[in-house]
């Protein structure tokens, strides 16, 4: 599970081990090392997206093997780029192919608005991977012609033809992903998880069918293959070696081979060793086995997140995207809050669930926060702030989980730039100084307790099916708003005072409690057009929560909804109450899940987090217009480039950042291309 981040409000087998005697454990020689306040942490904007540059803090204290280790897992998770563009749509790659080779060879003239307009439509599906925008799901409209696209394609001898040039412009597969009710999900969703002709009932009867060898220990069936007809007949395409995206998985498994080289212990080169032949193999019990070794390894300074993971992408919650995050331990902050992790049986036996839905014995929750030093798939150029996995439910319940904050990407965050939308939205002055004060902190502590205790928290009753069949299309939105809501009834507590992670525990709570408000009943519209639905996971859980509490808090205006000088605030006059009602939603969110109950579920998420206030919704976007920021953000991944001696070994490495995103897309276009268009 994965933790986005609001920035244009808030200011996430044996082990053969290398044996180069002293070159491996001796310290290299420390490089210069940016200052924040002199590191320019911002590349470049165009249409609703901005895209940052972070730095890697702590690179320096990494043993030479550490660093070597740390640049095989990067290369592996670039190997794999291209799976995250055709998992997004099946036109993808060969569209993005062909831009990029206008780009690269267009001598006309790139002073006129048309090429202004090609350049910004090639960037935006640079940073979406692919012509769907990242997060609202829709594709993005180009704004120049047909017949000038076609111009650019003869100028530079370029081929686009038939449905991959015609799908830029007409209004076909129009939705990456389709969460509406009432439709066929699957069928209207353009995500290229399924074959163009099946259906949620094929889905639904397929997986069906599938018995796991230990009911208790369900496997992840439909997690890493594509499912199509053939002649009629359900088949699954499984992504491994020899499969399915078998030349990127080939060249994924030669870096992760490297990776497991230079493994800090044995546990994390078993780890690696397992992940290898699931890649091999594509078994499911295999990825199980790999969970289990990769959640026990806790000791290394070095961790990642490599495979088909998240299932937001999928319609139905089956499939995982491609995503890699490669991560150094931030030492100081991760002992700072080692707190929360050590004190997880408090807070599940502390919370309002029900006696039932409690686990009895919370294990191996593990906290850390952590430096990336480089992203790939469904994680870059947009990353996620935090996240927690396994994310198999008896895997969390048997063995614990990992979660970590991104550290060096929510600093980057911070040091942006503040965009002044906040003293626009606050509803007075009291508000406004509370976010400046604990904003920061309580946006770090709701990431830290929605990771580490919420998803961590509760259990299914004995019986009930994996949350992707009994709550479908709600699963993901369901559990991302049970997390956030875990997060929410402990930052206004006194026990964060009394572990010593804050200073005053209500106004900090306080200003975690406003902030979530101003955003999921306001400021997040600012991501959609008028008009639009909410459909993303996270907006709409974030939207459903804020709605629910107002709707129930009415009778004793715990949220007051203001209008002065023809401008929306809302302003919390209840802090204790709203804490209440965090619990009471808490309470049935859990149930839901515990349960299974698809009709609660649907009943919440249509009723408080899909339908949008037409009249405020305008009104949001006509005062956000004063802002020139833009509301998406995203990275471009530092450089780790190494130094050989006369014998190819690496003897030292250097980092260089990407002077522009185009500079970077182009470098990993020409390096890390492993797929062909159709696949």
């Amino acid at each position: 599970m994965k933790n986005t981040f609001f920035i244009a409000i808030a200011m996430c087998g044996l082990l053969f081990f290398s044996c180069k005697e002293n070159k491996e454990n001796k310290e290299v020689a420390q490089m210069e090392y940016t200052p924040a306040s002199d590191f320019d942490y911002n590349v470049e904007q165009f249409g609703d997206i901005k895209v940052l540059r972070y730095q890697i803090p702590g690179w320096e204290k990494l043993t030479l093997k550490e660093q070597t280790l740390v640049y095989y897992l990067t290369q592996a998770g670039l190997a794999g780029r291209d799976i995250m563009w055709d998992q997004n749509y099946r036109h993808n790659l060969t569209i993005r192919k062909a831009l990029e080779n206008i780009y690269t060879n267009y001598k006309g003239d790139k002073t006129t608005a048309d090429w202004n307009n090609f350049e910004t439509y090639l960037k935006k599906v640079w940073f979406s991977n692919g012509i769907h925008h990242h997060y609202s799901n829709d594709k993005h409209k180009p704004e120049f012609s047909s017949d000038y696209l076609k111009q650019l394609l003869t100028d530079t001898n370029t081929t686009l033809e038939g449905e991959a040039f015609d799908v830029i412009f007409n209004d076909k597969d129009s939705k990456k992903v389709n969460q509406a009710k009432g439709v066929d999900n699957v069928l209207q969703s353009a995500v290229n998880f399924y074959g163009p002709d099946v259906t949620n009932k094929d889905v639904e009867n397929f997986y069906s069918k599938m018995k796991s060898p230990d009911p208790l220990k369900p496997l992840s069936y439909g997690l890493n293959s594509k499912l199509v007809k053939e002649n009629g007949q359900l088949k699954e395409l499984v992504y491994k070696s020899g499969g399915l995206y078998g030349p990127a998985i080939d060249k994924i498994i030669e870096w992760l081979e490297k990776a497991k080289g230079v493994a800090e212990n044995q546990a994390q080169g078993d780890a690696l060793g397992l992940l290898i032949q699931y890649y091999k193999t594509g078994d499911l019990q295999t990825w199980d086995d790999y969970n289990v070794a990769w959640t026990a390894e806790t000791e290394g300074n070095i961790d990642y997140i490599n495979s088909f993971i998240e299932v937001y992408n999928d319609p139905l919650g089956y499939r995982g995207s491609y995503e890699t995050i490669v991560q150094i331990k931030d030492f100081d902050m991760s002992e700072k809050m080692s707190v929360v992790s050590a004190n997880a049986q408090w807070f599940e036996d502390n919370s309002p669930l029900m006696d039932e839905h409690k686990k009895k014995n919370v294990v191996g929750v593990t906290y850390k926060v952590v430096n990336v030093a480089g992203e790939a798939g469904d994680a870059s150029p947009s990353t996620p702030i935090g996240v927690n996995l396994p994310n198999a439910n008896w895997i969390r319940a048997a063995v614990g989980s990992k979660s970590v904050s991104l550290g060096n990407i929510i600093d980057a965050y911070n040091n942006a730039g503040n965009t002044g939308r906040l003293q626009e939205f606050v509803n007075d002055s009291t508000e406004l100084a509370l976010e400046e004060k604990y904003g920061e902190t309580a946006d770090k502590l709701h990431t830290a307790l929605h990771e580490v205790i919420g998803h961590a928290s509760g259990q299914l009753n004995p019986g009930v099916g994996e949350t992707k069949e009994t709550l479908k299309n709600y699963a993901s939105t369901l559990e991302e708003g049970r997390a956030d809501l875990v997060g929410l009834y402990y930052l206004y507590n006194p026990k964060l005072q009394e572990l010593g992670l804050v200073d005053d525990w209500k106004k900090m709570g306080m200003a975690a409690y406003d902030g979530y408000i101003r955003n999921g009943l306001m400021t997040q519209l600012i991501r959609l057009n008028l008009g639009d639905d909410v459909e993303e996971s996270h907006m709409r859980n974030r939207q459903w929560v804020s709605a629910w509490v107002f709707e129930k808090g009415k009778a004793d205006n715990v949220i007051e909804k203001i209008t002065r000088d023809g401008k929306t605030y809302f302003n919390i006059n209840y802090y204790d109450k709203l804490h209440d009602l965090f619990g009471q939603l808490l309470r049935e969110t859990q149930r839901i899940k515990s349960e299974g109950d698809y009709a609660a579920v649907e009943k919440l998420v249509e009723d408080y987090g899909v339908k949008v206030d037409q009249t405020l919704h305008a009104e949001i976007l006509e005062r956000n217009k004063q802002f020139t920021s833009a509301p998406y953000s995203g990275f471009v991944n530092p450089v780790l480039v190494p130094k050989m001696d006369d014998n190819g070994e690496i003897e030292s490495f250097t980092i260089e950042q990407p002077k522009t995103f185009a500079e970077q897309m182009l470098f990993y276009a020409k390096n890390y291309s492993n797929l062909p268009a159709t696949n």
